[in-house]
């Protein structure tokens, strides 16, 4: 199913139940951070160890959990007529001139902590 096919089975159920009314940009920007809050609650509290059995035990929880924030974001687009995956792209291309691979491979920083210095990924 592409993107256009499922933004259309989203519409409907949301239509069907005359909840568009509900949808505006605002709430749904809250749905989505409340629905990554609880994808967060598995991870919270758990050490690296813990985190491959909580993924295993819980597997089906946190798929519902990321479709949900999915869901959410494909009606947000929809709703403001934004392409999501052109978007996507087009963010992709603009970190990859803000990261470059060369200069920050391995290293977790942010764009802006990187020195014109530095190589490697390294200030």
């Amino acid at each position: 199913m592409d993107l256009e096919a499922i933004s259309a089975k989203i519409r409907a159920f949301r239509d069907e139940r005359e909840w568009a009314q509900f949808h505006n940009p605002k709430d749904m920007a809250i749905a989505i951070s409340i629905e990554a809050s609880e994808l967060l609650e598995h991870f919270l509290w758990k050490s690296p160890e813990e985190l491959d059995a909580r993924i295993s035990e819980k597997r089906e929880e946190i798929e519902e959990e990321i479709a949900d924030i999915g869901i959410y974001l494909t009606e947000l687009a929809d709703n403001l007529g934004i392409d999501l995956l052109a978007a996507m792209e087009k963010k992709i291309e603009k970190n990859a001139l803000k990261y470059p691979a060369q200069r920050v491979k391995g290293s977790s920083k942010k764009y802006n902590e990187y020195s014109d210095e530095s190589e490697g990924g390294e200030p």
